[in-house]
């Protein structure tokens, strides 16, 4: 996917991008490139692999979540930005906090964030240990292929405000969704659907799967990253 026909494609997802919008998209895909090439951050350097497995495929959730409702954003495990990034240049007016444990990764965005001139909140930390400053606080949680479900809806379900949703992409979920089927419920959350598609051009599996947070969850939650995936919920 070139620069050309991902702006056309996501005008069919009611996205416009102005010249800005489009500027920062490049100046991001060029700046990954480079930085890629002595710091290993992603698998996809190739310039139309960016522009449709990272840029299109972050923003593929707008087919599913009205983003004018949405104030604030958590993207825990976001890697090189993604989505988080990617959403922030596409919803300007949205406050995103970009949270991975990996420092290099978060150098790599703190050295984007300055070259866009874009503010973002940059989170060098676990999930377990940040939800202390963050409880139940954000509108939508979003994580792009972190970790399998029964350990990613314990660190990520407690940020979630009650009325807020979790959005989780991923390829194919059968096996994690039977694996998961309480773990949502005793953290105060349901399925509020389950979204498969294939991604355009290539036709790889994507399952967006949306959670509501009906209330609180209970304060011992989440656990110790090693007794959560000793003993998933």
């Amino acid at each position: 996917m070139n620069r050309e026909e991902f702006i056309n494609e996501l005008k069919k997802i009611n996205i416009v991008l102005n010249e800005d919008q489009i500027k920062k998209l490049e100046i991001y895909k060029d700046f990954l490139i480079k930085y890629n090439n002595h710091t290993n951050l992603t698998r996809i350097i190739n310039e139309e692999d960016i522009y449709l497995k990272h840029f299109y495929d972050s923003l593929t959730i707008v087919n599913y979540v009205d983003f004018n409702n949405i104030n604030n954003i958590l993207d825990i495990g976001t890697g090189a930005g993604f989505p988080g990034m990617v959403l922030k240049i596409v919803f300007p007016r949205i406050n995103v906090t970009l949270l991975d444990s990996n420092n290099k990764k978060i150098t790599f965005l703190k050295e984007l964030k300055e070259l866009l001139n874009i503010n973002v909140e940059l989170i060098n930390d676990r999930a377990e240990n940040y939800i202390k400053n963050k409880r139940e606080y954000y509108d939508l949680v979003v994580s792009r292929a972190v970790a399998p479900l029964p350990i990613l809806l314990e660190l990520t379900i407690p940020f979630v405000k009650v009325n807020g949703l979790f959005i989780s992409m991923k390829a194919n979920v059968e096996e994690e969704l039977e694996n998961s089927k309480n773990t949502h419920k005793i953290l105060g959350a349901s399925i509020k659907s389950i979204n498969k598609f294939n991604l355009i051009k290539e036709n790889s599996l994507r399952t967006i799967i949306i959670y509501k947070k009906n209330s609180k969850t209970d304060g011992k939650y989440p656990r110790l990253y090693d007794k959560i995936k000793k003993k998933p919920l």
